[in-house]
């Protein structure tokens, strides 16, 4: 008898652990998902084709695909890991509010393993903006922005 209900003890415990670790997993997804800091293409899009006020917008990464094509109104500000590109984005965001949205963005590569993004919105977040985001490109910028369709001209 003790064996049993040992037995069933540790199956009840076994299944109460995994449940746990199924709830623990989906609250990371969501969290990572409704990430404040990361701005979809579509939502950025709209904004931008609507008539509220636009964010600041950096690109961040090589300029030839910035010179190729990058988002209207956007600035080129160098590479986010080079000190010169980072110089370009410090000097440049230091013109605006500090309450202002300032979206970064590059699209050379998945985002998951771009360089220059995260070290662009972490100069942002460290000047004091407080609605600095990442434009989330998973794939890159020709597939989640030009093959979509969103608004781009060529470069200057």
């Amino acid at each position: 008898m003790g064996e049993n209900f040992t037995g069933v003890k540790n199956e009840k415990l076994t299944r109460l652990a995994a449940a746990v670790v199924v709830v623990l997993a989906a609250l990371v997804v969501v969290a990572s998902a409704a990430d404040p800091a990361l701005v979809q293409p579509r939502e950025l899009a709209a904004q931008l084709a609507g008539k509220e006020a636009h964010p600041a917008i950096f690109m961040v990464g090589p300029n030839v695909l910035y010179r190729s094509k990058h988002i209207p109104g956007s600035m080129y500000a160098g590479p986010g890991v080079m000190e010169t590109g980072m110089a370009v984005l410090k000097m440049e965001a230091a013109k605006l509010p500090r309450d202002r949205e300032v979206v970064v963005y590059c699209g050379c590569c998945p985002w998951d393993r771009c360089p220059f993004v995260r070290p662009a919105l972490d100069l942002l977040k460290q000047m004091g903006f407080t609605k600095a985001k990442t434009l989330y490109l998973k794939t890159g910028f020709k597939t989640d922005w030009l093959d979509k369709g969103y608004a781009a001209e060529a470069g200057r």
